[in-house]
């Protein structure tokens, strides 16, 4: 899969030859091999100690809840000065898993009457998207949430991305955008072409998508995710942090490398940023044990009627291999076991949220660093979990065994 390097995160099934975007796709075997017997998550600890020393990462805390009941494992450190470990508790950046918060409210409103899926953007936004070659009436809502609109991704402007996370970063952590900032940003480049046939990931369909819920509702997205899966599914480690900078407490810190590609690059604190760059698209803060809950609920249909579930897992594929759902990603892999998910990365933050579609089974998992040389390493925590394979050596994943690209801008 080719590299895009400011493309803010999602799973994929693909070869990882370097931090590269990142989808949940499927992947085609001759035979599927049965999972091995439960190991009491053996191999899953294996792959979180592999992915902190092989990736030269500071710390990850997983959090794995099954039949078998629920598993925490830790890594490394939540602060390399004071030696701190990770625990379950911690809130973190998960960045674009934000995506299905979004997804669900919009699925939630079409199961009410409130909008349909085949509304246009130019119904709920009118004017917003024209212009440059776009026409918001030939776009619809459910064209964002899978990403076939062809609307270009704000974060692949180079002086935006730069400011927001790379080298200004610094200077321009702290800064507040509005959403129709971010649009503007991404429409001053022209469609993609022919996006229902080849879909294209862009962090401004959810922009969008969040500006449609405060149309349709009154209310901001945050609170109307707040309102309808938060506070029901108690959510207590889960938030939204508008314009507010700081982590809540506990929180691991955030370590950048402000997208350097050198290996021995300055490490930067980056706990403290000002999420309204990715806003809608990426903002949520939350803990393993919270989006293991989520993810459970959404999957057995606490969240959605089945009409509306079965639109969310409705997978359009893509050219590349990539497959998409409505603010959701599909992966099968090397054992057979197909699972759908989120991945996100914020500056200091990596994260998955990974899980079987009958909702039996779920991993999340964050790394409080946002560099990954190997993006086997990343690979081998879903496959250790869910096949129950101890990783192979960093760099030469089991034959037959597709790969997982860690999350990227």
């Amino acid at each position: 899969m080719k590299l895009r390097a400011v493309r803010t995160a999602s799973l994929t099934l693909a070869l990882a030859t370097a931090v590269g975007a990142a989808t949940l796709a499927p992947t085609a075997h001759a035979a599927r091999p049965s999972p091995p017997a439960y190991d009491g998550h053996r191999a899953t600890r294996a792959a979180l100690h592999d992915l902190v020393d092989g990736g030269r990462l500071p710390g990850v805390a997983a959090t794995a809840l099954s039949d078998k009941g629920r598993w925490f494992g830790e890594y490394g450190h939540a602060d390399t000065a004071t030696g701190r470990e990770r625990t379950a508790a911690d809130r973190f950046r998960g960045a674009s898993i934000t995506k299905t918060f979004i997804a669900t409210v919009l699925l939630q409103l079409n199961a009410e009457g409130a909008l349909s899926l085949d509304d246009t953007v130019e119904t709920w936004l009118p004017g917003l998207v024209q212009g440059n070659g776009y026409d918001g009436n030939a776009i619809t809502l459910r064209q964002l949430l899978n990403h076939t609109s062809g609307i270009a991704n704000h974060t692949e402007d180079p002086e935006f991305i730069r400011n927001a996370a790379g080298a200004g970063f610094p200077q321009h952590r702290y800064d507040t955008h509005t959403p129709e900032e971010l649009v503007a940003v991404a429409l001053k480049y022209p469609p993609r072409p022919d996006p229902l046939k080849d879909p294209y990931y862009s962090n401004t369909n959810f922009v969008l998508a969040g500006m449609v819920i405060e149309k349709a509702t009154g209310r901001s997205y945050a609170q109307e995710v707040t309102r309808r899966v938060i506070r029901p599914l108690n959510l207590r480690g889960t938030s939204f942090p508008g314009t507010a900078p700081q982590l809540p407490k506990p929180h691991p810190v955030g370590y950048s490398r402000l997208h350097a590609k050198e290996p021995d690059a300055p490490v930067h604190d980056a706990t403290e940023q000002n999420m309204t760059w990715l806003g809608a698209s990426g903002d949520v803060i939350s803990t393993t044990d919270d989006l293991n809950r989520f993810q459970r609920a959404l999957m057995r249909g606490k969240l959605l009627p089945a009409a509306q579930l079965e639109e969310m897992l409705q997978e359009v594929p893509a050219p590349d291999g990539t497959g998409f759902g409505l603010g959701v990603e599909f992966a099968t892999l090397s054992c057979g076991v197909k699972v759908v998910g989120k991945s996100g990365r914020a500056n200091g933050s990596l994260s998955a949220m990974v899980g079987t579609q009958d909702g039996k089974h779920q991993l999340t998992f964050n790394v409080n660093g946002d560099w990954l040389s190997d993006g086997s390493l990343y690979v081998n925590v879903i496959e250790a979990e869910f096949c129950g394979r101890i990783p192979a050596p960093a760099g030469t994943p089991a034959a037959g065994s597709s790969l997982l690209a860690p999350p990227s801008h």
